[in-house]
Order: structure tokens, then C-alpha cells, then sequence
């Protein structure tokens, strides 16, 4: 089978960032054919002793105007693709699908004023993806991003969250932005200390926020473990929002490569 057949593209990774002993960020060179939309996620692949290959879907942190792609994940102890995954260093080659998946894009809302990003562990990666394309800034009046790790160390892309309302090209658009940090097992300064479930159902998110769901007006998108995606869908439900379908307009988007 010719290059030009294969289903994928053979990367080479440029940079790898340990953010704590379980997370971990690498970046690679990007096809000039691949295309994606801020949201979207990649089928990575590793090569194994053995030869054989493993894949594994990944968003792209990335925007879809860098030059280079890049991605978060976690060390799942054991794992038969974290594993190797984590062991690649900078030259390394990463074997990259064709074509881009998922549904976690701005085109599941037709409409909306409010924009709630919940995510749990890697689960921000998509999010940044989306908050470093114009789109969402030209769309939203208003725009949470709630993020939250187990403790303080996992809370990784921290800078870049606190530089990105204030980009040039956003032209003023910056103030938008509002950052709820969330860590669940110790008590950090500026952090709330719950679970997104709990505190959307205790009305601390919204008050946190300054700002109150509303069917008519809020959008959601939810990036995480399964687990959390179902719970808080069901929070979510109680309040009146509904999944958004191609047949049948919502107020939320999941995304579910697990």
C-alpha cells in the first residue's frame, strides 16, 4: 500500500509536556491535508514492539489554523496505549488518521447567547481548541469555561487560559471569557470544591458565573468520562436542557469517543 492510500499520515512529534505523573501533552507536525473543526478529535495511532498498531481517538487542543497539531492525555496505568504513548519523546513518529471526527462544534447550536464549556481531565482539550478560533467570541455574549481536575497539580494549561482573552485578534472580545477552575479532592484558593454535578445542582456554578441557565439562552457542551457526561445530562435535564440532534435543536452537546 502506496503513502497515498494509507488511511493515515506518519507525524513526528516536536514537543512533549509532562503537566503532573498522569498528564501529559504532545505536540506534532500537521499534514497539509488535514482539515478539522475546533472540537473535533483525531484517531492517533502508536506502534508497539510487536509491530502491531494501536489507535485511540484524541481532540485536537490545537486550533484548526496552527501549523501543528496537539493533544492531552492521561497515563492510564496499565494501559496498552497511554502506555506507549507516554514513552515518546520529541522525533518520534505518531501516526495520524485522514480525516477529523466528532460533533463537539459550534454547528450543534443554531442558536444561543450563553456558552457553558464543562470539562473534566483531558476533556478541556476540545475546549481550548474552540476558544482559540474567532467563531465562538463572534457568536457568544457570554462564555464559561469550567474546568475541573482532581487536585491543584492536574490543573494543566493554566497560562494559556489566562493569555487567551487577551489576543489581538479577539479585538476586544476578551471579556467574554469567564474561568470557574473546579478541583474536587483539596481545597485551592479560587477554585470551587465540588462536583460539576453538585454544583450545578446546588446553584453555586450559576452563582459563581454571575449567570443563569436558561433554556432559551444557554448552550452547554460537556467533555469528560462517561460517567460525568451522564450525570450531568441528567442535572442538566432537571433544569430543562435537552440534548441538541440534527432533527431536533438543544441546549447540549456531548462528546462520546470514549
Amino acid at each position: 500500500m502506496t503513502a497515498s492510500e494509507e488511511k493515515f499520515t506518519r507525524q513526528t512529534l516536536t514537543e512533549v509536556r509532562v503537566w503532573s505523573p498522569s498528564l501529559f501533552s504532545l505536540r506534532c507536525s500537521r499534514d497539509p491535508g488535514f482539515r478539522f473543526q475546533a472540537g473535533q478529535f483525531a484517531r492517533l495511532g502508536v506502534c508497539k514492539a510487536d509491530g502491531t498498531v494501536v489507535w485511540r481517538a484524541y481532540s485536537m487542543v490545537s486550533a484548526p489554523h496552527d501549523e501543528y497539531l496537539e493533544f492531552f492525555s492521561i497515563v492510564v496505568p496499565g494501559g496498552e496505549f497511554t502506555s506507549e504513548l507516554s514513552r515518546l519523546k520529541a522525533g518520534d513518529e505518531l501516526l495520524v488518521e485522514k480525516q477529523a471526527f466528532g460533533y463537539l462544534t459550534l454547528d450543534r447550536f443554531p442558536d444561543g447567547r450563553d456558552l457553558w464549556l464543562l470539562g473534566t481531565g483531558t476533556g478541556l482539550a476540545p475546549f481550548l481548541s474552540i476558544l482559540q478560533d474567532l467563531a465562538v467570541w463572534q457568536r457568544f455574549a457570554r462564555i464559561v469555561l469550567v474546568y475541573s481536575a482532581r487536585n491543584a497539580a492536574e490543573l494543566a494549561y493554566q497560562e494559556l487560559i489566562a493569555e487567551l482573552p487577551q489576543r489581538d485578534w479577539l479585538e476586544g472580545a476578551g471579556h467574554k471569557l469567564h474561568y470557574l477552575p473546579v478541583v474536587t479532592r483539596e481545597q485551592v484558593p479560587g477554585a470551587l470544591n465540588a462536583r460539576v454535578t453538585a454544583l450545578i445542582a446546588s446553584g453555586e456554578l450559576e452563582r459563581a458565573a454571575g449567570l443563569a441557565f436558561d433554556p432559551a439562552h444557554s448552550r452547554f457542551m460537556l467533555c469528560g468520562n462517561p460517567q460525568m457526561i451522564d450525570d450531568t445530562r441528567a442535572v442538566l435535564k432537571a433544569r430543562g436542557m435537552q440534548l441538541s440532534l440534527s432533527r431536533r435543536p438543544g441546549q447540549v452537546a456531548v462528546e462520546t469517543y470514549w
